[in-house]
């Protein structure tokens, strides 16, 4: 049960400071008076005289639009107070030279905080930590002052921290060091998606995931499931009926989702769904990574005769001619293949595979957008068994890559949950190997496999935890950045 904390005042801050204080961009604040440690208040948003185009402005740039932004939403009437914090540590700085290593940890450019160390004998830099209200409070606006009385005391607890104990601690003692980002490239990069992220659903998905990395938020973006798992799921409905023309348009729909692709305009040999072979013309081909080849056979219940195989024979040469032996071969079929039909599948090196099977490879694409690796996936479709058989393969490998998925999950909750028990900042990995071993896992792994894992998961491409390199490999440092969820 968190205790009730009673607010009867609120801080005033330029409304942008309020606004990174909120979005986890930087923990620190510059009152104009010394904060004791343990204090707490409202943030009232406030115009304090922050003019964005003296000079080379207030705020750095890849801050300025979310600035201008928070100025614009001021209102002469009212103000929204969205959050409250607790002061956990206040300093005073006048040392020039800490100037430029302040602002790379904060949203202030060094000529700024130049311009107020000439004007006041210190900055004072207090370290706020920050909780989301359940509800904006509005009031109205206050005469300019460093303290602003609430119109009703308000009642609150720390449930909603914009940041855990464990990311918290970590920025604090980046702060306290002056200690440079670890990532000052991907700043930039996450301001370039604030412009595309209202309207583009995909930049506002790589703007949460960047935010989450760089230790800004904590919280999982409410990702919307992939809308292409609505024909995903019909694969293997539609493979086990009599409707042969869409299921063609599925498979090639799904082919181009595992990230098969072709340039070929030609629609005899093509992968474009709205442009199927139809009769005399291959139901798919695909060029890249490599190529691809096939015939789509859907049944509601009648056995496959031999011509289907013998269909992607003709077919093949006739429109690939010596490319055709280079090329992997599926039959996409629902029906069992007769006793003909299986002689020249395995004989010719096909593979057939179950609408089923496509429907759970595409699935786990879509759910799992980094999981499949088709190269990994080509020694499944260029090797022996084939025909029939050829379906255990794939799914051999799609049990595999579900493995894998929840190896790398439990190794996430692992550093979550070893950092939330030690109210540690990061764990070495030493330690996490040894936490592994007893953790009852059942897949046991080597210490350098756990090492190379972790490394894959701290990747700035995937984001799950962070690394903080060591002398050596087992004085690596790894902390949690975001869960990585598993849907079955």
């Amino acid at each position: 049960m968190n205790p009730s904390i009673l607010l009867q005042t609120a801080l005033a801050l330029p409304n942008p400071d309020i606004e990174a204080l909120i979005q986890g961009r930087m923990i620190a604040a510059m009152p104009r008076m010394f904060l004791n440690p343990g204090r707490t208040f409202a943030l009232y948003p406030a115009n304090l005289s922050v003019d964005l185009l003296s000079g080379d402005g207030y705020y750095r740039s890849h801050f300025l639009p979310v600035a201008q932004k928070a100025l614009a939403q001021l209102n002469t009437d009212k103000v929204s107070i969205k959050a409250w914090a607790r002061c956990e540590l206040c300093q005073m700085v006048n040392d020039p030279e800490s100037l430029e290593a302040l602002s790379l940890l904060t949203v202030w450019k060094t000529e700024a905080l130049q311009q107020i160390l000439q004007q006041r004998p210190f900055i004072f830099v207090a370290y706020l930590r920050v909780y989301l209200l359940p509800q904006p409070l509005e009031m109205p606006v206050h005469p300019s002052g460093n303290f602003v009385s609430l119109p009703k005391s308000l009642t609150v607890t720390d449930s909603t921290p914009v940041l855990s104990d464990s990311i918290f601690a970590k920025r604090r003692q980046k702060l306290e060091k002056l200690e440079p980002p670890e990532h000052p490239e991907l700043e930039e990069l996450q301001s370039a998606l604030v412009h595309l992220s209202t309207t583009n659903p995909k930049a506002k998905q790589l703007d949460a995931e960047i935010t989450i990395f760089l230790g800004w938020s904590e919280n999982s973006p409410t990702a919307k499931p992939d809308p292409d798992l609505d024909w995903i799921k019909t694969i293997a409905q539609i493979g086990n009926s009599s409707d042969g023309n869409t299921f063609e348009k599925l498979v090639r729909k799904s082919f181009i989702k595992l990230g098969f692709a072709n340039s070929n305009n030609k629609p005899e040999a093509s992968l474009d769904p709205e442009s199927t072979g139809g009769a005399g013309g291959l139901d798919f081909y695909c060029e890249t990574p490599y190529q691809v080849v096939g015939e789509c056979k859907a049944t509601k219940s009648e056995t496959v005769a031999d011509g289907t195989p013998a269909q992607l024979i003709k077919l093949g040469h006739k429109h690939l001619q010596e490319q055709y032996n280079c090329c992997i071969k599926i039959i996409m079929a629902a029906g069992q293949l007769n006793k003909h039909a299986k002689q020249t599948a395995i004989g010719n090196q096909m593979n057939v595979i179950r609408p089923e099977t496509l429907q759970k490879l595409v699935e786990l694409k879509a759910k799992q957008p980094g999981s499949i690796d088709l190269l990994q996936l080509k020694p499944c479709l260029e090797q022996q068994p084939f025909g029939e058989e050829a379906d255990a393969k794939v799914n051999r490998y799609i049990d595999d890559v579900r493995e894998k998925l929840k190896v790398r999950s439990q190794i996430v909750q692992l550093v979550k949950d070893f950092l939330g028990r030690t109210k540690s900042t990061s764990v070495e990995f030493n330690q996490l190997h040894g936490a592994y071993a007893f953790s009852m896992s059942p897949q046991p792994l080597k210490y350098e496999e756990m090492h190379h894992i972790l490394i894959e998961l701290s990747s700035p491409l995937t984001g799950y935890l962070g690394r903080i390199k060591g002398e050596d490999l087992g004085r690596d440092r790894f902390y949690f950045l975001r869960d990585l969820p598993l849907d079955d």
